[in-house]
């Protein structure tokens, strides 16, 4: 079975409590396969815990235990992260030239979906989950599977 490709905004709620982290942990908790994340969102996820702290949301205290829960789990396999070559930056650049002006695809964005689609067509990763509702309606037009762990239910398993 092939696995998952989480985003940062997907794969923060399984560190702090949000609207759609139940989605995320269910995924998480009863996938058979990989959970694969970028080398972008190691470094986005943690920038996520200090915005949290800069809002007031969580104590810096708080956002040092997130993060180090969060590296453990990487450290543990809980992930599998796979880095961010020049064929995404090269993809992502023509993501960007389709859906910027007419979706509003941001670069970021972009290089994490150029992770998502190349590991979709290569048969590694089932699905893109993602808060992000540009990176929704993107992934659709380029036709990857996608769950908005916000708006949409965990799909049941297979019959």
């Amino acid at each position: 079975m092939a696995g998952h490709f989480l985003d940062s905004s997907a794969l923060a709620k399984l560190y702090h409590a949000e609207v759609g982290s139940a989605v995320v942990e269910e995924l998480v908790l009863r996938s058979a396969a990989s959970i694969l994340i970028s080398r972008r969102s190691v470094v986005e996820v943690q920038s996520a815990f200090s915005g949290k702290v800069r809002s007031g949301v969580i104590s810096a205290g708080d956002a040092a235990g997130l993060r180090r829960r969060f590296l453990e789990d990487i450290a543990n396999g809980v992930f599998r992260v796979v880095a961010v070559t020049r064929d995404h930056y090269d993809q992502a650049g023509e993501l960007v030239e389709r859906h910027g002006a007419s979706l509003g695809l941001r670069t970021l964005d972009s290089l994490q979906l150029a992770v998502a689609l190349s590991l979709h067509r290569g048969g590694v990763s089932e699905t893109l989950v993602t808060a992000d509702k540009v990176l929704c309606k993107v992934a659709g037009v380029e036709g990857i599977p996608f769950t908005d762990p916000e708006s949409a239910a965990l799909p049941g398993p297979a019959s």
